[in-house]
């Protein structure tokens, strides 16, 4: 068992990092992606990963492969998408979801259209899909950081961002300024995408934010319990799913969130709150 599941974080340092790295992602993200789920706004992550593709290959035309030359072009584009959209919306009457779908396809195209033009199908490759392996101090750094601003900011904000989930009449009505929160709140998942880019890729940038949320629905009925159940299983699909990466040969970032996207599967299926199983067993009871 040890030779299983210890011995190649034991033998190799590069497996090492990318754990570290994959569990500053899996303890900061989930949390965000709960919220995301709750708002029924989860594709707004993914949105979101795909509108900073242009800001990341803006700074590596101006400083090749610099994480953080492409970081802060992505914070930028991000944080572009995410006040672009809402200005639209409330502009042309139009819904927000529409206006982000919009800007994130724009996006994305010109993003690997930048990369195309000044790098090859390696930088490309490295940019929709990111390397988990080749992590290196910068990322390391740029994870546990972002990991760190997360959890003391996601904990003030709290709170207002659960009165605005849950009754937001209540919470205009107690002066909760939603708008400021909900604005830090993208910023905040705009962080993270960008400390998931290096290793996941924007392609797969919220398989960790978002697959283990959505599983932490059939675990947990408490906002809390929510965010405690989405973090275990985040950080059971990174060290489940670098060991499948190493054993099956299979490439690192598909198989950690193809791990999280079995977690899922699993939740809904023998979930306790809502599996099917557990509506199954449930539905003679009541009959009887």
């Amino acid at each position: 068992m040890m030779d299983l599941f210890l011995t190649p974080f034991l033998e190799f340092g590069f497996l090492r990092r990318a754990l570290v790295g994959c569990l500053a992602l899996a303890v900061a993200a989930p949390p965000l992606g709960v919220f995301l789920m709750l708002r029924r706004t989860s594709l707004t992550a993914e949105v979101l990963a795909h509108g900073v593709t242009p800001g990341i290959a803006a700074g590596f035309w101006v400083a090749g492969l610099s994480l953080p030359a492409m970081s802060l072009g992505g914070l930028a584009a991000g944080l572009l998408v995410a006040l672009g959209a809402g200005a639209l919306s409330r502009a042309t009457g139009g819904r927000e979801d529409a206006s982000l779908t919009a800007l994130y396809l724009i996006a994305l195209a010109l993003g690997v259209t930048l990369v195309s033009l000044r790098g090859g199908a390696a930088d490309l490759t490295h940019l929709l899909f990111g390397q988990v392996l080749g992590v290196d101090d910068d990322a390391l750094l740029m994870m546990a950081g972002v990991t760190t601003l997360t959890l003391p900011a996601l904990a003030l904000a709290w709170r207002p961002l659960a009165l605005e989930t849950f009754d937001p009449a209540f919470a205009r009505a107690e002066g909760a300024h939603g708008g400021a929160w909900h604005m830090l709140f993208l910023a905040l998942v705009v962080l993270n995408v960008l400390a998931a880019f290096q290793a996941m890729g924007t392609l797969m940038a919220v398989g960790l934010m978002m697959l283990p949320a959505v599983a932490a629905r059939h675990w947990a009925r408490q906002l809390g319990g929510l965010a405690y159940a989405a973090v275990i299983l985040a950080v059971l699909s990174a060290w489940l799913g670098l060991l499948a990466s190493y054993h099956l040969d299979l490439p690192s970032g598909p198989a950690i969130v193809l791990t999280a996207g079995l977690g899922w599967a699993v939740s809904v299926l023998a979930g306790p709150v809502d599996g099917l199983l557990t509506r199954l067993i449930r539905r003679p009871h009541l009959a009887g």
